[in-house]
C-alpha cells in the first residue's frame, strides 16, 4: 500500500500530472472518473497567491468528489514559498507539491520550475522551508537535471527526502530536452532502488499505453506511474491501464456515446466552475482533442468551438451519436 502522510493511495497509484491550462477541476473530475487514483491542481504562482491574484487564488478551488489531490506551487523567493505554504494549507488539498520540473522559458528565467535545477542547494532550502511552513505532507516534482551533464537526480532524492518530503515524482528528461526525446526511466529506476529511498518514487513520462505501463512498472519498480499528455483526449488512459494491469486485459476503445457523454461532463464542469461564457470558450481547446480521429468530424467540430449557448452545443453532441451511430466507424 502506498502512502502520504495518513492518504492511502492503493498498491499502485496512477497520478495526473499537474498540467498548466489542463488539469483544471473539469478535466480532473473526468479522469476521476476514469480512475485516476491522485491528481494535482495546475501549478500556482507562490507570488501570485501571496498576492491574492485572482487566476491564482482560483485554482485553489477543490471539489470534494477530486480528493485525494494535491495543490501544486511553483517559486524562487525563500520567504514567499513559506506564506504561499500556510495559504495551501487553508484550502485543505491532501497534500502540497513543489513544481521543480516545468521547463518553459518564463517560469526558468525566474529560477522557478525546473530552473532551480542550476542551484540545488536553493532547492533544497526553498523546499525546506515550505516543509516547516505547513503541516501537510510536502511532495516535490522534477526532472533528471538541468542538463546531460548535470544528471544529479540521485543525490537531489536524498537531499529532498533528508529534509522531510514525503514523496517525489521524476520526469525522465532533463530541463535542456523539454518534452523532446525519449524519457530515460534508467536514472528514475535508480533512484526508486537506492537503498536510503523509503519515500514513494513516481515515475513520468511518455507512459500513453497500458503496455508501457505494465513494462515499466515491472522494469524499474516504481511506486506509481504519473500520466500527463496521454490523458488529454483519452481520460480512459486510467482505465485501461488499471484493467491490463489487473486483468491482463485492455478496453475496447470508448464508443461515440462514450466520447459525447465525457464531453458532455467536461463542459457541464467548465460551465458550473466558470460560468457559461467562459466555461464554453475554455471547453473548445478539448473537442479536438476527444473526437480527434473520427472521420469527417471537422464540421462538427467548427460548430461546436463556435456555438456561444450551452443548450445548443449539447444539441450538437446529439447530432454527432446520431451520424456516427448511422455510420458505423472502426475506431
Amino acid at each position: 500500500m502506498v502512502k502520504i502522510g495518513k492518504t492511502e493511495l492503493g498498491d499502485f497509484p496512477l497520478l495526473l500530472a499537474p498540467m498548466e491550462d489542463v488539469s483544471d477541476p473539469p478535466f480532473r473530475s473526468v479522469c476521476k472518473e476514469q480512475g485516476c487514483d491522485l491528481m494535482y491542481t495546475e501549478f500556482i504562482s507562490v507570488e501570485g497567491l501571496i498576492r491574492d491574484a485572482a487566476k491564482s487564488v482560483q485554482k485553489l478551488d477543490i471539489y470534494e468528489e477530486e480528493r485525494p489531490i494535491g495543490i501544486q506551487i511553483f517559486g524562487a523567493e525563500i520567504e514567499s514559498m513559506g506564506k504561499a505554504a500556510e495559504l495551501v494549507e487553508e484550502a485543505k488539498p491532501e497534500l502540497l507539491d513543489i513544481n521543480f520540473g516545468c521547463p518553459v522559458k518564463k517560469v526558468v528565467c525566474k529560477m522557478a520550475g525546473a530552473g532551480i535545477l542550476q542551484d540545488i542547494p536553493k532547492m533544497i532550502r526553498l523546499t525546506e522551508k515550505v516543509v516547516k511552513s505547513t503541516n501537510l505532507p510536502v511532495t516535490v516534482k522534477t526532472r533528471l537535471g538541468w542538463d546531460e551533464n548535470s544528471l544529479n537526480i540521485e543525490e537531489v532524492a536524498e537531499r529532498l527526502q533528508d529534509i522531510g518530503i514525503q514523496a517525489l515524482s521524476i520526469h525522465g528528461r532533463t530541463r535542456k530536452q523539454m518534452y523532446k526525446g525519449e524519457a530515460d526511466w534508467s536514472l528514475i529506476g535508480k533512484v526508486k532502488n537506492n537503498p536510503r529511498i523509503h519515500i514513494p518514487i513516481f515515475g513520468n513520462g511518455d507512459i500513453d499505453t497500458p503496455l508501457k505501463a505494465k513494462e515499466y512498472k515491472e522494469r524499474y519498480g516504481v511506486d506509481g506511474i504519473m500520466i500527463g499528455r496521454a490523458s488529454i483526449g483519452y481520460p480512459w488512459i486510467f482505465r485501461d491501464i488499471k484493467q491490463f494491469l489487473s486483468q491482463g486485459t485492455i478496453p475496447d476503445s470508448p464508443s461515440i456515446e462514450e466520447r459525447v457523454e465525457i464531453a458532455r461532463k467536461h463542459l457541464n464542469k467548465s460551465i458550473e466552475w466558470k460560468g457559461e461564457r467562459i466555461g464554453i470558450v475554455e471547453m473548445r481547446r478539448h473537442y479536438t482533442n476527444y473526437f480527434r480521429d473520427l472521420p469527417g468530424v471537422k464540421e462538427f467540430r467548427s460548430r461546436l468551438v463556435s456555438e456561444m449557448e450551452g443548450n445548443k452545443i449539447h444539441e450538437i453532441l446529439d447530432e454527432m451519436i446520431s451520424y456516427y451511430m448511422a455510420e458505423p466507424v472502426i475506431y
